[in-house]
C-alpha cells in the first residue's frame, strides 16, 4: 500500500525545491529518459539514510558546475508504477532505495545504490556524485 501523501510531501519537497522534476507515472519516467543529454533519476525514500545522507548529498552535488542535463525523482512506496519503471532501467542492479542513476540515451552510465549511500555521509555522497557528473555529464 502506498504511503499517504501528507506523510511524504515534505520528503518530496526536499528534492523538488532543488528543481528536480517529480516523475510520478511510468510515462513521465519514459519522457525523462528520452530527453536529450544526461538524465539523473533519484529513487527517493522515507528511510533515515535518504533523509540524513542521500537528499542532503544530492543537494550539495547539484551545486557543482557540471551536472546532468535533466534530473527527475520517483518516490519508492508512493509512485509505485513510476518507481518500477525507473528500476527497470537500472538493470543489472537490484531494486534499491534510496538510489541514484545517471543515464544517457536510455543506457545506464552510473549507479549509486543504497549500500553505497549507507556507508557515506552527505559530503561523501556529494563527492561520489560530482565525480560521476565530471565523468558523464557536460
Amino acid at each position: 500500500m502506498p504511503y499517504p501523501e501528507q506523510f511524504i510531501a515534505p520528503m518530496r519537497a526536499e528534492l523538488t525545491q532543488l528543481g528536480i522534476e517529480e516523475l510520478r507515472t511510468p510515462e513521465q519516467v519514459d519522457a525523462a529518459v528520452q530527453a536529450k543529454g544526461t538524465v539523473m533519476i533519484v529513487v527517493n525514500s522515507v528511510c533515515g539514510c535518504a533523509a540524513g545522507k542521500a537528499r542532503p548529498g544530492i543537494a550539495m552535488a547539484l551545486r557543482h558546475a557540471r551536472r546532468p542535463d535533466h534530473v527527475g525523482t520517483v518516490f519508492a512506496g508512493a509512485d509505485v508504477a513510476a518507481t518500477e519503471r525507473a528500476r527497470g532501467l537500472f538493470a543489472p542492479y537490484p531494486p534499491s532505495s534510496p538510489s541514484v542513476a545517471i543515464l544517457r540515451d536510455g543506457q545506464l552510465l552510473f549507479m549509486l545504490e543504497r549500500r553505497d549511500i549507507e556507508t557515506r555521509d552527505a559530503m561523501g555522497i556529494a563527492a561520489k556524485l560530482t565525480a560521476a557528473f565530471d565523468q558523464h555529464c557536460g
